[in-house]
């Protein structure tokens, strides 16, 4: 057992410039552990709420008034950890002492465990005997709530090099692909500012179809042929459009509506012409049956939810039996606590859920989820490309690409 010694916290600020939270654990023997909590802009009405009422300020009273709770603890001890937690907020969205500190105070924990130990944190947190590299997808254009007025609706439109052997490969793929696409917007656009989106991607001024036709352009000009070499993705984030009064989906930048039969079909045809391996969210977050249908219809692809499960284990439960998914993201401050996340993640894998781990729009430079990725076995990193909030996770894996326990690339 190593006991925390001490547990400090202060504001810090997000890639988005936003206020939030970072709380360092050191455990005896001076072994400290560092983490920042990372926002949403496109959040789930059904996951943790992110602070206190009052903020991040009211957040970090709290924790100030309570931080004795955990000195002398066992800073491995992720489930006497999380209860500590649930005592001072037995709330099940966080909503006293915010989500914010049940993340960063559990990861860091376990960060100084860890070093403590002589251990990589993966390591720390996975009962698994041996690990798999996930593949990196990242967001090359961007639209929705992660982009400006005049971008598509389509929130993010990915890519994964999943034909790369290793992860240095898919790195080098998925960074040419960016840099392609760049030189095909400017050059379709001499006015195109190369502005970007909160997670890297290109943010220019194009609808849906135009965003997806030169999305799939930029591979194929250097020499790659979706679905093999490299595939596309798109996270819908359909929630943003969905109008509960109508009932319908509001397409407000393209300037069209769908029904829910009408979305469903949207979404097919775009998975279907653009050989998609990878769809998030394509039906708004109460849309069970909508989900389950596109997951009959498209069994080979990663039909994921996020906004539709949130990280929730119970919610991840309704899903697994009405099949409304066969995929899901693995946001751990959707959850909370890291307790929660992998209790979350090993709902999924009980279930055959593929899981993806993934990064917020509003991060920091920590490269913490690169490890919870390969600690539970997720088979995709959703990380972003470039910024430097981005490349800390990607730089991470080519790390910890080395090591002993890990035999290669995911299965995807």
């Amino acid at each position: 057992m190593t006991g925390i010694s001490s547990v400090r916290g202060r504001i810090v600020y997000n890639s988005r410039g936003s206020k939030t939270l970072e709380i360092d654990v050191v455990s005896e023997g001076g072994f400290a552990g560092r983490v920042c909590a990372p926002s949403g802009a496109s959040v789930g009405r059904h996951e943790a709420v992110a602070f206190a009422p009052g903020g991040p300020a009211e957040s970090l009273e709290i924790l100030k008034r309570n931080a004795q709770r955990f000195v002398g603890l066992d800073s491995s001890d992720l489930r006497g950890i999380h209860s500590a937690i649930k005592e001072i907020d037995p709330s099940p969205g966080y909503s006293k002492i915010g989500g914010a500190v049940a993340f960063a105070l559990t990861i860091a924990s376990t960060e100084s465990a860890s070093r403590a130990a002589g251990r990589q944190l993966f390591e720390m947190i996975s009962q698994r005997d041996s690990f798999y590299m996930p593949y990196p997808l990242g967001n090359i254009l961007g639209g929705g709530a992660h982009a400006g007025p005049g971008t598509p609706d389509i929130q993010e439109i990915l890519v994964c090099a999943t034909g790369s052997k290793t992860i240095q490969d898919a790195a080098d793929t998925n960074l040419a692909i960016h840099r392609e696409l760049g030189r095909i917007l400017s050059e379709r656009d001499p006015g195109f500012t190369r502005g970007r989106s909160d997670e890297g991607g290109w943010a220019p001024g194009l609808d849906n179809e135009a965003a997806l036709e030169v999305s799939a352009r930029a591979c194929e000009s250097l020499g790659y042929t979706l679905g093999k070499e490299v595939s596309l993705g798109a996270d819908f984030a359909a929630s943003t459009q969905w109008d509960e009064k109508r009932q319908k989906y509001i397409y407000d930048r393209a300037g069209f509506e769908n029904t829910p039969g009408e979305q469903i079909d949207f979404a097919a045809e775009i998975i279907s012409r653009y050989k998609l391996a990878y769809v998030e969210d394509a039906v708004h977050e109460e849309a069970f049956d909508g989900m389950a249908e596109l997951t009959l219809r498209f069994p080979k692809v990663m039909i994921t939810g996020d906004d539709l499960t949130v990280t929730n284990r119970d919610i991840l439960a309704r899903a697994a039996e009405s099949k409304s998914c066969n995929a899901a993201i693995l946001k751990v401050n959707q959850a909370g606590s890291l307790h929660d996340a992998l209790e979350f993640a090993s709902l999924a894998d009980s279930k055959g859920i593929k899981l993806v781990t993934s990064h917020r729009s509003g991060e920091s430079v920590d490269s913490h989820i690169a490890h919870i990725g390969i600690a539970t076995g997720s088979r995709m990193l959703k990380a972003g490309i470039v910024g430097g909030e981005r490349t800390a996770k990607i730089n991470e894996l080519l790390r910890l690409a080395g090591h002993d326990l890990i035999c290669g690339m995911a299965e995807v």
